[in-house]
C-alpha cells in the first residue's frame, strides 16, 4: 500500500468514496449530516483546490498492483476565532478506507502522515470530529494520540415555515 499526496487528477477516484462516507454519516444522524443533492459534484472543486493548496493535507492510499485508490484523507488549516491564543489549527475533515482494505493500518498511516504534514506547516494543534456512533474512528484517533476535547450536542427545532 502506498500513501501519497493527492493530485487533482485523483479526485474522480476519490468522489465515490466521498459519497459512501456521506451516506454513512447521514444514516447515523440525518439531522447533523443532511447533505444537499449531488454531494460529489460539490466536493469535486474543493478537493481539486485542496490537492494543490499549500495549507491543506490531501492524501490517497493506493493498493499495490494496478493503480487503485482505496482510501483518502482530507484536512486543512483553519483559523480560530480571535478570542483564543491559538490562531490556527489543522482540521481533519474526512477519512475513508474501502472496507476490504480496513484493519491493515492504512487509516492510521494516513492520520499520522497528516499530523506530520501539519507539524511541518507550523501548526500546533490538529482537531477532528467523529460521529457519535463511530466508535471505531474514536479508537483509531485515540491510538494516534488524539483525545476527546468537546461533545457537540444538537436539538432540532420546528419552525412554522
Amino acid at each position: 500500500m502506498q500513501i501519497r499526496p493527492a493530485m487533482p487528477e485523483d479526485v474522480p477516484a476519490v468522489l465515490p468514496m466521498v459519497e459512501k462516507l456521506c451516506r454513512l454519516h447521514e444514516s447515523w444522524d440525518a439531522a447533523k449530516y443532511s447533505f444537499l443533492p449531488n454531494i460529489a459534484q460539490m466536493y469535486d472543486q474543493w478537493l481539486r483546490e485542496r490537492a494543490s493548496h499549500r495549507r491543506s493535507v490531501f492524501l490517497v492510499a493506493e493498493a499495490s498492483g494496478p493503480e487503485k485508490i482505496v482510501g483518502f484523507l482530507i484536512g486543512s488549516v483553519e483559523r480560530e476565532i480571535p478570542i483564543y491564543r491559538l490562531k490556527e489549527y489543522g482540521f481533519l475533515h474526512d477519512l475513508w478506507v474501502e472496507p476490504e482494505y480496513r484493519n491493515e493500518g492504512v487509516a492510521r498511516q494516513m492520520v499520522m502522515l497528516a499530523v506530520e504534514k501539519f507539524t511541518e506547516m507550523g501548526v500546533e494543534q490538529v482537531r477532528l470530529d467523529t460521529a457519535a456512533k463511530n466508535e471505531a474512528a474514536r479508537r483509531l484517533f485515540e491510538a494516534c494520540g488524539f483525545r476527546e476535547s468537546v461533545r457537540e450536542m444538537l436539538i432540532e427545532l420546528k419552525t412554522d415555515e
